[in-house]
């Protein structure tokens, strides 16, 4: 089997040469930010379709200032070393990429050293939520991390310490998923998903108040409602019981996707199966994200097609020609 590159600090390197020291103050802090990309594969052509990465590395670029950093490229050109990324490693399958950007300083201390890094790596993935039969999820009982304790939507490495304990429990407890509530208890999100509820043929959705994620999945649902379904989002504050009280429910996410939700805290949603509007959501979004529907071309962005080379924007390792 090919060994895996990765792209470390402007090269592309095998992954056992890239090497992080132990005092690296991100993995002590958490003190990083992350993003996470779909591409798709499209088996008759051959090709892969990154999604939306452009707006994935313009949000990395706002959320990584709140650390005191700065991208090492422009989302433009970062999006053109994530589509070298896959070609480097001949990808034929859907791929999940995770760009991060990182304090690097070495040293033992809270205060945000100067020294940082970027990363990114990818690999094969498929669903990593079952989509197809609806998930169980129950209400956490940790909160969701308020936005003025670490702010919610800058998708914060250590933050996910709040979200990896919510679905840990959850599983423990029984569950596919956690649901978590803000410190106000209304509803913000999935451990790391955003949630949609249906009711009475409109959608509804926490807004960025409640402690959530901007997501960009989130923004596609609503965009694709909007645009091939007429229904409108009502995007506001949601209390717990509306959950019980809901025709359906479903987690979008860039990993998850469109995720139908049948039960809650062991109550069904609606007929406890997948509902009518989130599989019609659930069809176009998967239409939409692999090339289907030329009016929405600009999310894709296809890997293979590419006649630029890493060697415009960055140092190759070092014997790859």
């Amino acid at each position: 089997m090919t060994e895996q590159v990765i792209y470390l600090n402007g090269r592309f390197l095998p992954a056992a040469e890239a090497r992080l020291p132990l005092l690296t103050h991100a993995l002590h802090y958490g003190t990083g930010v992350f993003e996470g990309i779909r591409a798709y594969y499209q088996a008759e052509t051959g090709e892969l379709l990154m999604f939306r990465a452009l707006d994935h590395f313009e949000r990395m670029a706002r959320n990584v200032p709140i650390l005191h950093m700065k991208l090492p490229l422009s989302p433009a050109e970062l999006t053109e070393a994530a589509a070298e990324l896959i070609r480097l490693n001949g990808f034929a399958t859907d791929v999940y990429l995770r760009p991060i950007c990182f304090k690097a300083g070495e040293r033992v201390g809270l205060t945000l050293p100067e020294q940082q890094a970027f990363a990114m790596l990818a690999v094969p993935m498929g669903d990593y939520l079952d989509t197809r039969s609806g998930l169980h999820c129950g209400i956490s009982s940790w909160r969701r991390v308020q936005d003025n304790a670490i702010p919610c939507r800058g998708k914060i490495c250590g933050a996910y310490v709040n979200s990896a304990l919510a679905a840990q429990e959850a599983r423990d407890r029984g569950f596919d998923e956690a649901i978590l509530l803000n410190e106000a208890g209304c509803v913000a999100e999935a451990s790391g998903m955003n949630l949609f509820l249906v009711r009475d043929g409109r959608l509804i959705t926490p807004d960025p108040s409640q402690g959530i994620l901007e997501g960009i999945t989130r923004d596609t649902v609503m965009t694709l409602a909007r645009e091939e379904m007429a229904i409108e989002t009502d995007v506001r504050a949601v209390a717990r019981p509306e959950l019980y009280a809901a025709d359906e429910l479903f987690l979008c996410g860039t990993a998850a996707q469109i995720a139908p939700v049948t039960r809650v805290d062991g109550r069904a949603v609606g007929a406890a199966v997948p509902g009518p509007l989130t599989l019609e959501i659930q069809t176009i979004y998967q239409n939409a994200v692999r090339g289907g529907m030329p009016q929405y071309r600009a999310w894709v962005e296809p890997v293979y097609r590419y006649m630029r080379t890493a060697v415009e924007y960055a140092g190759r390792a070092p014997g790859r020609s």
